[in-house]
């Protein structure tokens, strides 16, 4: 229980934003000599751990390199130097909606989201009752998704993630958008994703949901982090510095 389910060593993220002020690709080319890029480093020498049974939740305001960590731990961006280590299966939830296609189904997108989460078709087809009466969108899951609420595409992507035998959950302010009984049955999930071993790693601007959830917080501003501890008490120090 000592080993860390997610491992990071200064990590570092730069981005390259170009002040071009063309749309167009011709127009870039023509006129190269008046571009001008920038160097925008999201993420500066970060180092953390999660230890398998623990809960740890990201704090910080807009644009504190938050969500750019939870995005190279899932893979979808690369980092520019430093060490990650994960042990064991991810299961993301980092963007509403995201992974969902549109036109599909719920149902269809539940079988999509699974596979690519690790699982068969044929354990999908296994869990896709429990799936479905978690996310309590009912009927709904034989419609297209372009036809869901933001709170039901929050159920489905939520109970898919918890649902796919992961020893990783990341969460991105997924308990922010739904209604406030929903929010107890994630608190709840994630407890027992806990006492299961689990690690979970989310990001949060609901201080409520960080105290009850989080063994430990982390605050992050301008892509470094400023302070580390129990959970009450850098929530305390976070609120009292806006």
């Amino acid at each position: 229980m000592n080993e860390s389910a997610i491992r990071v060593r200064d990590l570092c993220k730069e981005f390259i934003v170009s002040h071009s002020g063309y749309a167009s690709l011709k127009g870039a080319l023509l006129w190269w000599r008046n571009r001008h890029r920038e160097r925008l480093q999201a993420l500066k020498n970060v180092s953390l751990d999660v230890r398998p049974g623990e809960c740890v939740a990201i704090v910080g305001r807009n644009g504190a390199g938050k969500s750019t960590l939870l995005s190279i731990l899932a893979r979808v961006y690369k980092p520019t130097s430093g060490e990650i280590a994960l042990s064991g299966r991810v299961a993301p939830l980092l963007e509403l909606g995201a992974g969902f296609h549109p036109d599909l189904t719920g149902s269809e997108n539940v079988v999509f989201n699974g596979v690519v989460l690790g699982l068969t078709r044929k354990q999908v087809a296994e869990r896709m009752e429990e799936i479905v009466a978690f996310s309590e969108i009912g009927d709904y899951i034989d419609a297209p998704v372009r036809t869901y609420s933001s709170g039901m595409l929050l159920r489905l992507g939520f109970s898919v993630a918890v649902h796919v035998d992961a020893s990783i959950l990341l969460v991105d302010e997924a308990l922010a958008v739904g209604d406030l009984e929903f929010q107890r049955k994630c608190l709840q999930r994630i407890s027992e994703f806990k006492q299961s071993g689990g690690a979970i790693l989310f990001v949060s601007h609901d201080m409520a949901a960080v105290r009850e959830a989080a063994d430990r917080a982390i605050w992050m501003h301008k892509g470094a982090i400023v302070n580390e501890g129990a959970t009450e008490d850098v929530v305390a120090e976070y609120e009292n510095s806006s």
